[in-house]
């Protein structure tokens, strides 16, 4: 659903620090993007934390029960296979296009995201960092082996309630990262390398509360670079930021982009 904001209805202080962005990603060498769920929202995809969510109809799985216990396992695949199927009609919206037009036109040096839908990449990026992992792949607990998700899911619909490696036999599970599992520590120190020689940092729907990633924003401002936090709610960073714009992420991203 469009949001109620409209670029024509901003107020002149968001008119301002449009234009405040718009210009300083014009002359940034290393400017970041860090996505959480805001953005993904507004494409459609539901919140699986709120009330009649899938996390909340599922006990969560951790990492080392999955590993452990079959029924877990079990539990954890229908959990995942529901959500999943959420993905089908989901397509990124226009703020992911922006963030993709902004690399392209070399004003961005990636994206770096909490999210695991994959939407930035569908929309044109090509550097994207995914802290948490990705949905759109499935992986060998075992032999690392990937396989892409779509007909991996198709053999949970037909029945096969713990897909296994067609390699070594492994148990498959989407290439995402559970509670209690570790975040892969290249991803992460990559992020951070890149969070620090940032010198613009656009943090974009995100809550940042959850950590580690809740401090990359963090490590960008103790480094020097202008902190830009868009969200439409207020976060626990708002008072370190250098410009907060409380609106649709969808709506403000395609203004920042088209401000010459």
């Amino acid at each position: 659903m469009m949001s109620e904001w409209e670029p024509m209805r901003m107020n002149d202080r968001q008119q301002a620090d449009v234009a405040k962005i718009a210009e300083a990603l014009r002359n940034a060498r290393g400017a970041v993007a860090f996505t959480g769920a805001g953005i993904s929202t507004e494409s459609g995809i539901p919140d699986f934390r709120s009330p009649g969510g899938v996390w909340s109809r599922y006990q969560p799985v951790m990492f080392q029960d999955f590993l452990a216990d079959h029924d877990a396992r079990v539990r954890y695949w229908r959990m995942k296979h529901e959500a999943y199927g959420a993905y089908a009609t989901v397509r990124p919206n226009a703020g992911h296009d922006a963030l993709a037009r902004l690399e392209a036109a070399g004003r961005l040096v990636g994206v770096i995201t909490q999210n695991i839908d994959g939407l930035h990449q569908a929309a044109g990026s090509r550097t994207v960092h995914e802290l948490h992992g990705t949905d759109r792949h499935v992986a060998c607990v075992a032999c690392g082996k990937r396989f892409d998700a779509e007909p991996v899911h198709a053999r949970v619909e037909a029945g096969e309630a713990v897909p296994e490696c067609d390699g070594c036999g492994g148990w498959l599970k989407p290439a995402t990262i559970s509670f209690g599992q570790q975040l892969d520590p290249d991803v992460l120190s990559e992020t951070i390398r890149l969070s620090r020689e940032a010198d613009v940092f656009l943090a974009i729907g995100s809550s940042l509360v959850v950590e580690p990633a809740a401090s990359l924003p963090v490590h960008a401002k103790q480094a020097g670079a202008m902190l830009v936090i868009i969200n439409r709610d207020t976060t626990p960073l708002d008072d370190i930021a250098d410009v907060v714009i409380h609106a649709a992420i969808s709506v403000v991203l395609p203004v920042i982009d088209d401000t010459k």
